[in-house]
């Protein structure tokens, strides 16, 4: 029964794949601002070349969600405070219209990438088959530098404990680009001439 229903689930993922009209493992998302966001699957995670070099947090979320909604402010801060280093993709996932969802971001002064329920539907399913999540919001995905998933997190995170995770995935991706490669640390010997 277990092989059926993992049968089953991989033909599901492959069908929405190529229901979104993809070929690989991209899915194609629009923000309700018409932002065009690629995203690439792989086995540790999923890279969105529009957030390159960049950490990424992609979150689950609804406008009628208490937990969600105390989320927001933070968020809006910490794009404001480290907007070069980090990336927020917000999907909707309780079904708001695009207006009602347009002019929800506008009263809230939204600073960062939304996405509505319908345009990311085929990504929540990835995400969902992927992570074995079951819907519950919100959910947040914590991405380094080079899309690997570092943080899955349903529930609230308090402001400073994400800017603590910022903080330290900044500093490890500062540590790691200034130690020198293998091929810079090799010593040749000068030539000796006669």
């Amino acid at each position: 029964m277990k092989k059926l229903i993992s049968i089953l689930t991989i033909i599901l993922f492959t069908t929405t794949i190529a229901n979104a009209g993809q070929n690989d493992n991209t899915i194609t998302l629009k923000t309700i601002n018409n932002k065009t966001i690629h995203i690439l699957g792989n086995d540790k995670g999923f890279i969105i070349p529009e957030y390159k070099g960049k950490i990424m947090f992609v979150e689950f979320w609804g406008t009628h969600c208490p937990p969600c909604l105390t989320s927001i402010p933070h968020y809006i801060d910490l794009t404001k405070k480290y907007g070069k280093d980090i990336a927020i993709l917000a999907i909707e996932v309780q079904d708001t219209s695009k207006d009602r969802l347009k002019a929800f971001v506008a009263a809230k002064g939204i600073n960062y990438d939304i996405v509505d329920y319908r345009t990311g539907y085929y990504f929540v399913q990835y995400i969902a088959q992927r992570a074995q999540w079951k819907g519950s919001i919100p959910l947040l995905l914590i991405l380094d530098q080079k899309g690997v998933v570092q943080i899955i997190q349903p529930g609230l995170i308090p402001e400073n404990q994400l800017e603590t995770v910022i903080k330290s995935m900044i500093k490890k991706a500062k540590s790691t680009s200034s130690k020198p490669s293998k091929e810079q640390n090799k010593t040749t010997k000068p030539k000796q001439t006669a």
